[in-house]
């Protein structure tokens, strides 16, 4: 397993910050391809690894401090590969890719690199919580380092030119991750879906684009990149993203105000439940520690705390569980070693809480 992943537990995005009751992180990422070369869906596999190992090495020279690690993917086990989508290094798409490909990432985990993705090169910057100004420059200050040891296809006329035409312009997606439990459980999807609709936003899942919203956890971004200044797309998405944490809180006060007592039963059942199961699936899981991680924020379960749940909600994911375990498992036996984890960790907040 990749030493600079097997023996950390959450990258710095998951550890809080502003408005993370309702948003979990923010990101930025840029596109970018190298001039010169064909876009990966026309190059040959002799320029594919020539690409990579041409930004292999321009990454190491840019002198980053403190410095990125660097793996080649297609050199890796694909269990890591597994744990590296679980954590948003990579994208999924990026881990099943059969091309020489590479990855680099900070320690913390806010930013990584994909090399070889769709584009040759994918930027991303992730902080927690509500800081989209903040991961886009921080986003750009990578991208203007790069650029220094880089030659990036461009245009005069269109801006940065990617592999897909939607990304052409600044190459810029702004995203917020967001954990919705009362939209879903007041059944108002469709509140969500006009608001991203009418300002022209995608809604995908937990993984992005094909996935669903796990734990009722979903992502929003910017559909346009052409013709939009990167502050521009920043603030749109921030607009956006106000509008529907405030409709998610408005819906959790209602839940406690009209159907409190219904609310705090059901609650009682699943933290119940969850302290006594001997085997639960992952989405069986995400579904009940998203209701858990709703009710800690609504102050009904005062055993419990946000940061918690959020290290629970990821660590129970199955790359993530056979990391702790040291070896991998079918999903049987993940099942298992799923509630014994959840089990043990409610038990010892449970101590915790009696000691204080």
């Amino acid at each position: 397993m990749l030493e600079a992943l097997k023996n950390k537990k959450l990258g710095r995005w998951l550890q809080g910050g502003p408005q993370d009751d309702v948003v979990l992180s923010s990101r930025s990422r840029l596109a970018r391809n190298i001039a010169g070369y064909p876009f990966l869906t026309r190059a040959g596999k002799s320029q594919v690894a020539r690409i990579e190992e041409l930004v292999h090495k321009k990454i190491l020279d840019a002198g980053f401090k403190p410095p990125l690690q660097y793996y080649r993917l297609d050199r890796i086990d694909p269990f890591d590969l597994r744990l590296m989508v679980e954590r948003h290094l990579i994208a999924r798409n990026h881990a099943d890719s059969d091309l020489v490909r590479g990855i680099a990432f900070s320690e913390d985990e806010s930013l990584s690199i994909m090399v070889n993705e769709e584009d040759h090169l994918r930027m991303q910057t992730i902080y927690g919580g509500m800081q989209l100004a903040e991961a886009a420059d921080a986003v750009i200050k990578v991208d203007n380092i790069l650029a220094e040891h880089l030659p990036y296809a461009f245009s005069a006329d269109y801006g940065y030119l990617t592999a897909c035409p939607t990304n052409v312009g600044t190459g810029m997606r702004t995203s917020v991750m967001v954990h919705l439990p009362a939209i879903m459980m007041s059944r108002d999807m469709d509140k969500l879906t006009r608001i991203c609709e009418d300002m022209n936003l995608a809604l995908r899942g937990l993984y992005g684009e094909g996935t669903h919203g796990a734990a009722d956890i979903y992502q929003i971004s910017n559909n346009v990149t052409l013709g939009i200044t990167e502050q521009e797309i920043t603030g749109h998405v921030e607009t956006a993203t106000k509008l529907i944490v405030d409709l998610e809180r408005d819906i959790r006060d209602s839940l406690k105000t009209k159907h409190g007592k219904e609310l705090d039963k059901r609650l009682g059942k699943t933290l119940e439940l969850l302290h006594n199961i001997k085997s639960i699936s992952s989405e069986e899981a995400l579904n009940m520690l998203s209701l858990l991680r709703m009710g800690t924020r609504l102050g009904l379960i005062n055993e419990l705390t946000e940061s918690k749940m959020d290290e629970l909600l990821f660590m129970s994911l199955p790359a993530h569980l056979q990391t702790i375990a040291r070896r991998e498992a079918d999903s049987v036996k993940r099942n298992e070693m799923r509630a014994s984890y959840i089990r043990k960790n409610l038990k010892s907040l449970e101590n915790k809480n009696e000691e204080t």
